[in-house]
């Protein structure tokens, strides 16, 4: 994430192609994103992929602590450079993927993280992330739209499907701003979009077996052109469906939260 404005260390980095890389550089978009989040000196922040620095430069004067998360060897020597005589920044050379986020935590802490995640992991991440919900306040990433509006989609839309009833039943989910390709470099062949997640204190509907409840959404929209009786065989019996007031010849993408919250406890009950 290279901002436009100049830094004083000599030290340059080129966009590698295997991690995905697209660096923010745009300060009306970084101005708006911090703006957003609305940083204070209360907040403990976790960056994902700070890349050259464009939005930890600004989040520093701003927070109580940041902690920042990077893959690329080249970039974590170039933000030691920059920024490791900072008492309140610490730099942690891991992959997010396997990173324990609620490491970082102290007690009755929560995080605030933040990130601009390569498009290749990002929906992995997310769902690693919301492991470790317990100990975020919220989270705000620039993503690819596409997957945004997957994100926060709702029953009967095209784009409705298992990243939308796994995220939206533990978090908020909500599009802030779309970001194009102009503010990146090298700019993606693709829209952006920036998006806010706040995870409940407990998922919605009294769903207390996450890995149930992923399950049946998994095999829910696993073949979305058949029917729930086809592709719910041998988890929930049409009994089971009709039990929740649903037809069991509609698709999983018209099913609502509550209904599949339903559906869930009328199969771990059986």
């Amino acid at each position: 994430m290279a901002p436009e404005y100049k830094y004083n260390s000599p030290m340059t980095h080129r966009a590698r192609k295997r991690f995905g890389q697209n660096f923010l550089h745009d300060p009306g978009v970084i101005s708006r994103i911090v703006s957003a989040i609305n940083p204070s000196t209360e907040d403990h922040l976790v960056e994902i992929g700070p890349g050259q620095g464009a939005i930890t430069e600004q989040f520093l004067p701003r927070v109580g602590r940041l902690d920042a998360v990077e893959l690329d060897r080249d970039l974590v020597r170039l933000l030691e450079s920059r920024y490791g005589d900072r008492e309140h920044f610490h730099l942690h050379s891991a992959d997010a993927l396997k990173f324990d986020f609620c490491a970082l935590a102290e007690e009755g802490e929560k995080l605030r993280v933040v990130g601009n995640l390569p498009y290749n992991i990002s929906t992995p991440l997310l769902f690693h992330l919301l492991e470790n919900s317990q100990c975020i306040r919220d989270m705000h990433f620039m993503l690819q739209k596409e997957v945004v509006e997957r994100m926060v989609a709702g029953p009967g839309s095209k784009t409705y499907g298992r990243l939308s009833v796994m995220l939206q039943i533990r978090c908020q989910v909500q599009m802030l701003f779309p970001i194009g390709p102009g503010a990146f470099q090298p700019p993606p062949k693709v829209d952006s979009a920036f998006v806010r997640l706040t995870p409940y204190p407990h998922p919605l509907h009294q769903v207390n077996d996450i890995a149930l409840f992923g399950q049946l959404v998994t095999q829910a929209f696993s073949q979305r052109r058949k029917t729930l009786r086809n592709t719910l065989k041998g988890l929930a019996t049409e009994k089971t469906i009709e039990d929740c007031g649903i037809d069991p010849s509609i698709r999983a993408e018209q099913l609502s939260l509550e209904q599949f919250s339903c559906l869930y406890k009328g199969i771990a009950s059986a």
